[in-house]
């Protein structure tokens, strides 16, 4: 996948936060001249750097040069990024670029930056515009493709705030351009619901009308109108609002891969964990046979509970460590320590009944109110075990729900209860579910349209929702 991305004038903290999470991730960096050193630190130390820069006289690379490079590039399937200074579509070249690609038939994102052309006179204390002194802006480069001094009559215009009054502007724009002038209209611009409408100018307030604009929306007038480098058209979440409701702090890696998908993302955490501080109290670690754990969360709470009582991972002993899932293991193993078994089907059920057919007496550290079933399923079985609730789970209240989403993640019952104690809103979602339990809790909350991932993990939801949408 490439990325065209806007890097803004220079300092890092200027960038989106998409830029930065695409930024990070990186394996191949095609840059430019005006490129920030903060900027440029951030890349990854084992990305590949290709400088592109372009100075008066003095080019590294042609611009056809990098349109070849970026298209070969792309066959690799590894994600590149070509930053450039400032926004990609103002005088960025960004949009030959964009051409290259679709007329190669390849897949890509423009990610916006800050243009100098605003950014620079407000890092001055100048305001572009002030009601007291200006009604517009003009944006002009100060020279064009032949190096000469551009015919300021050959320019776009844009317009904001201009839906009510479009007959009014209409009219008066009529008066000095040409009524077959190319127009645009951009309604609720990146957000899921973003409509497109491109007119003449003689058409512009028939149009908004006839298809019932509403705000907010831009207007644009000029010959760029008449191009259409919608790269969004090609990915296949657009279109899609998806709200993810697990904990602050732990959506980011699945929010990035849904935009990369071309979904509007809305993280709206439903609960939040907190560690029990004195669950280890007087706790021997050292008689157990087997430790479990029954989520990342839990992992973390163990090992901020060691350091906070001043222990030791070595009290652990000789016992094995059991994970409910991948993603528990992972963390378990960044932390040193190995696992001897997950289940198949990474739920606490599964965890238990796995459990229960190993003999040894067994430790779990799990959350106060989580699903009673591991304790249930150990004691039919007649396993020895302690059940040790290190941490707690608390509904959020939202500050703000949205209307509507076309998807809701649920990444466990909790996650369902929390959002249901805000709001009776949403229930007509799909919701994706990280398992059976999950999905029960979802049913009984009323949502009709329920989807599981096959298993208990953040990929294989956003391979369900990927699957679900085909």
């Amino acid at each position: 996948m490439i990325y065209i991305v806007g890097a803004g004038i220079g300092d890092a903290g200027l960038l989106t936060l998409r830029a930065y999470e695409i930024l990070k991730r990186t394996d191949i960096v095609i840059y430019d001249r005006l490129i920030g050193e903060g900027i440029l630190a951030l890349i990854p130390e084992n990305a590949q750097k290709i400088d592109a820069g372009k100075s008066p006289n003095n080019h590294k690379l042609s611009q056809e040069k990098i349109e070849s490079l970026m298209i070969e590039l792309s066959k690799t399937n590894k994600i590149i990024v070509r930053l450039k200074g400032g926004d990609p579509f103002v005088f960025g070249r960004g949009g030959e670029e964009a051409q290259a690609l679709i007329k190669a038939g390849i897949k890509f994102e423009i990610i916006p930056g800050i243009t100098s052309a605003i950014s620079a006179p407000e890092y001055a204390g100048i305001p572009v515009t002030h009601r007291n002194y200006c009604s517009g802006i003009n944006i002009y480069t100060a020279h064009d493709k032949n190096n000469l001094i551009p015919d300021f009559n050959n320019t776009t215009s844009i317009f904001l705030m201009g839906i009510a009054n479009s007959f009014e502007l209409q009219e008066k724009l009529l008066l000095s351009m040409n009524p077959n002038t190319p127009c645009a209209v951009i309604e609720n611009a990146s957000r899921s619901n973003q409509r497109v409408f491109r007119t003449k100018l003689s058409s512009l307030h028939e149009c908004i009308i006839n298809n019932q604009i509403l705000p907010p929306a831009v207007i644009i007038t000029g010959q760029v109108t008449s191009l259409n480098l919608n790269w969004r058209d090609n990915l296949q979440l657009n279109g899609k609002r998806i709200i993810i409701t697990r904990p602050a702090g732990k959506n980011e890696y699945l929010a990035s891969k849904l935009r990369d998908y071309g979904a509007e993302v809305i993280s709206m955490p439903t609960i939040k964990t907190s560690v029990i501080h004195d669950s280890l109290n007087n706790l021997s670690l050292s008689n157990y046979d087997w430790i479990g754990f029954t989520s990342v969360t839990g992992v973390e709470a163990f090992f901020e509970l060691l350091k906070e009582n001043n222990r030791d991972i070595r009290e652990l002993g000789n016992a094995k460590i059991a994970a409910i899932g991948k993603s528990t293991a992972d963390s378990l193993n960044s932390h040193g320590l190995k696992v001897d078994f997950i289940p198949q089907i990474f739920d606490g059920i599964n965890l238990a009944e796995g459990l229960s057919k190993i003999s040894g007496n067994i430790l779990m550290f799990r959350a106060l109110n989580g699903s009673p079933e591991i304790e249930k399923i150990l004691n039919h079985h007649k396993i020895r075990n302690k059940q040790v609730y290190i941490y707690r789970t608390d509904y959020v209240k939202l500050f703000h729900v949205p209307n509507f989403s076309d998807i809701i993640i649920f990444t466990s019952a909790s996650t369902v209860k929390g959002l249901c104690s805000n709001t009776d809103k949403l229930r007509d979602s799909l919701a994706v579910c990280i398992g059976n339990q999950t999905a029960e809790e979802a049913m009984k909350s009323g949502f009709k349209k329920i989807k599981i991932a096959e298993q208990a993990s953040i990929d294989s939801i956003l391979d369900e929702i990927i699957s679900c949408t085909r």
